[in-house]
């Protein structure tokens, strides 16, 4: 095959490899926005039950409360609810969980993961009155998570979104190569042109002209997937949530620390149990905050 054969063929197949890698990139990138929506949706639900506590608290009413147990039944509470008692009970249609794409993504398992690892975090706090750093603590718990990294627990989840947002710059420079090769190729049959032969100097001239309009064309084609990446990367934007996810989680513990009185760790304290029956967990929870009520505060 000649040069010139190569050159069509590249130009030919440009737009077609162009459109392949587009819809490559479309696609991971809309899961990868997926992914880190639904662990911000986590975030959401936990910092909602956290201004929820906090609302409905009376300062000093309550003393010795422990930041370690607050922040740990929050967290198991947001969990077993979201998960679990949601997905039996189905209440509420528009907070129904798709629990069939919790799995394949493993949202489930990385909340878990989360809970678990902000608790092995926050468990050696020293206590003071200057607010720890959270935030680093929140962006560790995070960037550690196995199943907030990887697309479906196997596709490194950084590097893949690094490679998608260099993808409109790439298609611009496939677009302008495609032309130049264009060019070339087509250069390469002016060279066998006879200037005595008016007709076939003509149709040499025409033939050139069509290849350079073509090869043109890669160029406008690089251009459009270019803008269509830049808009899609704008619209699904995980860095965005990512950082929404981190400043709701940071904002959450925060309240909590400023309620608690100590950071003591229970003596009898039971490891949280993602397996455990909602339920029974629930139900416990419950129970626990009537006992500890006082005669006074059930007189009420």
């Amino acid at each position: 095959m000649t040069t010139k054969a190569l050159a069509e063929y590249f130009v030919v197949t440009l737009p077609y490899i162009m459109l392949s890698v587009f819809c490559f990139g479309l696609f991971f990138r809309s899961i990868i926005y997926y992914t880190v929506r639904r662990h911000e949706w986590f975030a959401k639900e936990f910092e909602k039950r956290v201004n929820r506590f906090i609302d409905a608290e009376v300062p000093g009413k309550v003393q010795d409360v422990s930041f370690y147990s607050l922040s740990k039944k929050l967290l198991e509470r947001t969990y077993y609810e979201v998960f679990e008692i949601r997905d039996r009970m189905k209440r509420r249609r528009p907070d129904n969980i798709m629990s069939a794409s919790d799995r394949f993504f493993l949202v489930r398992q990385g909340c878990a993961w989360l809970v678990k690892d902000i608790l092995k975090q926050v468990k050696f706090l020293k206590w003071n009155d200057n607010n720890p750093k959270l935030l680093n603590i929140t962006k560790a718990t995070l960037q550690h998570n196995p199943c907030f990294n990887r697309v479906f627990g196997v596709i490194p989840m950084v590097g893949m979104n690094d490679l998608i947002s260099i993808l409109p710059g790439l298609f611009v420079v496939a677009g302008i190569l495609g032309t130049f090769i264009g060019i070339a190729g087509g250069l390469e049959g002016l060279g066998t042109m006879n200037l005595q032969d008016l007709e076939g100097s003509k149709n040499i001239m025409d033939r050139f002209l069509h290849e350079i309009s073509f090869a043109m064309k890669s160029s406008i084609i690089g251009i459009i997937f270019s803008l269509a990446s830049h808009v899609f990367n704008v619209i699904l934007s995980p860095e965005r949530s990512y950082v929404s996810m981190v400043d709701r989680f940071e904002s959450a513990l925060d309240l909590l620390w400023y309620r608690s009185d100590n950071n003591n760790y229970p003596a009898n304290e039971r490891p949280f149990d993602e397996h455990r029956d909602a339920v029974e967990a629930l139900a416990e929870d419950s129970l626990n905050k009537e006992i500890s009520k006082t005669p006074v505060a059930r007189g009420a």
